[in-house]
């Protein structure tokens, strides 16, 4: 999550250029999403204190301290397809910033929309775990294009120069 927040800050200044408020909600978005994600991971790590055997945990029955620990990876799991949502809002921002933008190739903000439109699935859990393993790969296809032609081609410097002036950056 340290990185995906390097990554909203860094994407917060590359896209400003094409929508300084459309990129600002976006980080914000993005940011909400790492904190979401972030907090459910310390129910991920609970049930290892639950299931450890302390002595302070004899009260409780071993049933009850399963149900507990499974109680709590649900929990965790919920909190993940939360912050999926924002990160689908996240996606759908910018890809529509890189749409806009004349120093990006627009199919990448195409795909980043269509990946964001799935994420959103996860505003209805049931259909976003039923639709994972396809959001997944469409997902990963739409931010591992993007990944590529940044480390290869980077943007366009001139048009990012010449829309960032004409936006008053």
């Amino acid at each position: 999550m340290a990185c995906q927040i390097a990554i909203t800050a860094l994407f917060y200044d590359l896209l400003k250029p094409a929508g300084r408020s459309v990129s600002l909600v976006a980080a914000f978005l993005g940011l909400a999403g790492c904190v979401i994600k972030t907090f459910s991971r310390l129910f991920y790590i609970a049930p290892l204190l639950v299931l450890g055997g302390s002595h302070y945990l004899s009260v409780f029955s071993a049933e009850q301290l399963q149900a507990l620990a499974l109680l709590f990876l649900k929990v965790n799991d919920h909190g993940a397809a939360i912050a999926l949502a924002f990160f689908g809002f996240y996606a759908l921002l910018t890809g529509y910033l890189i749409v806009r933008s004349t120093f990006l190739p627009r199919i990448l903000g195409v795909l980043s929309v269509f990946g964001g439109l799935g994420w959103l699935t996860f505003l209805y859990p049931p259909l976003g775990y039923r639709l994972f393993p396809y959001l997944a790969a469409f997902g990963l296809l739409g931010a591992g294009s993007l990944i590529v032609w940044l480390l290869v081609f980077g943007v366009n410097e001139q048009r990012w120069k010449e829309q960032a002036s004409a936006a008053g950056e």
